[in-house]
């Protein structure tokens, strides 16, 4: 009995996960964005923070040809998203933090929902956000401390660290003392700063406290100030509350806490930063952290970078923090996007 031809078994179709599994978070809200048409994303745009819109932007134009399967695979694992939660959810503060925390991680979500959450009255605080840290910085600079204090705590970190770079020096180390004692601001007290900020502003209702400020905001800001006002800054908050002083040094990332940072991290970093800033950055490192970096190098690589730092001669002390600020920048950013974890700095793994 003749047995039957067997079928050559088709390969399998991607399933709509694989498709999109290279897909950053930006570039699937991208993706979704452009399948809701201009004026439903236009109208999602306006909810967003200022970063958040600038990376979404940056994915759209950065973006190559997206086939329909993608976009399908984008919009059903949104549904799949959507259909994790059960519809009584809809619309509340729940939904909305378990959403967020999914999305932004429990530190970023926290700051984003009470922005959501709050009552409307402050949306000339929240237009900070899109303007230019010089024009901030001369509309606050005659204001009370307290008031600075509040301001910047709403802003992101390096913005808030830029601005007070650029207010006087003697009132830096008290603004950021203000900031890491700053626990809670009433809806009243919100109302007036943000009637004020309207006042200074227009030439260019009920609910909780608002969260703003502490110790883990004051690190934030000090993590991006140059080195020497960072060094001012801290001298002077020690020498008010030393306790505090170091309360915020535990909570700060710096460049020694790279040594942290595992192999697999420091091998991500070294693809994200141009050699020559890293050659200034290790410069004024201890021996321990070079090592770090040069055992994650290719043996070529690691030896070049040996003769160049022997070779380098007296290099100006501001020159070399700078590019150890650029390096640690781009080490926060790849830890927000997800791609390495930073130890040290106060975090705490368990």
């Amino acid at each position: 009995m003749a047995q039957a031809p067997v079928k050559e078994a088709k390969p399998e179709a991607p399933n709509d996960k694989a498709l999109i599994a290279g897909l950053k978070g930006p570039e699937r809200v991208a993706i979704l964005m452009m399948a809701l048409g201009e004026e439903s994303a236009a109208k999602l745009f306006t909810q967003l923070d200022p970063r958040e819109v600038q990376k979404i932007g940056q994915a759209m134009a950065m973006l190559p040809n997206v086939t329909r399967s993608q976009i399908q695979a984008v919009l059903d694992q949104f549904v799949e998203d959507l259909g994790d939660q059960t519809g009584l959810a809809l619309g509340t503060t729940d939904y909305i933090r378990n959403v967020l925390n999914r999305a932004l991680g429990e530190d970023k979500a926290a700051g984003l929902l009470d922005r959501i959450t709050a009552t409307g009255n402050r949306r000339n605080l929240e237009f900070l956000k899109w303007m230019e840290p010089r024009s901030i910085a001369e509309i606050i600079r005659y204001e009370h401390p307290q008031i600075i204090a509040i301001v910047l705590s709403h802003l992101e970190s390096d913005q808030g660290a830029e601005i007070l770079q650029m207010l006087p020096e003697n009132m830096r180390a008290d603004i950021m003392l203000r900031i890491a004692h700053l626990d809670g601001v009433s809806p009243q007290a919100l109302q007036e700063l943000d009637d004020i900020m309207e006042r200074q502003v227009s030439g260019a209702g009920g609910g909780k406290s608002s969260k703003v400020g502490g110790v883990k905001i004051a690190a934030g800001i000090m993590n991006f100030l140059e080195g020497s006002v960072e060094e001012v800054v801290m001298g002077a908050i020690k020498s008010t509350d030393a306790d505090l002083g170091s309360k915020i040094e535990d909570l700060m990332f710096v460049f020694g806490n790279l040594i942290d940072v595992d192999d697999r991290g420091i091998q991500t970093i070294l693809r994200e930063v141009p050699s020559d800033r890293l050659l200034l950055a290790l410069k004024g490192a201890d021996p321990e952290l070079k090592e770090k970096f040069f055992k994650n190098m290719s043996k070529r690589a690691s030896e070049m970078m040996r003769d160049d730092l022997e070779s380098l001669g007296p290099t100006k002390l501001s020159d070399v923090e700078g590019a150890q600020k650029d390096i640690l920048q781009a080490a926060r950013k790849l830890a927000d996007e997800g791609k390495i974890s930073l130890g040290g700095g106060g975090e705490q793994f368990v």
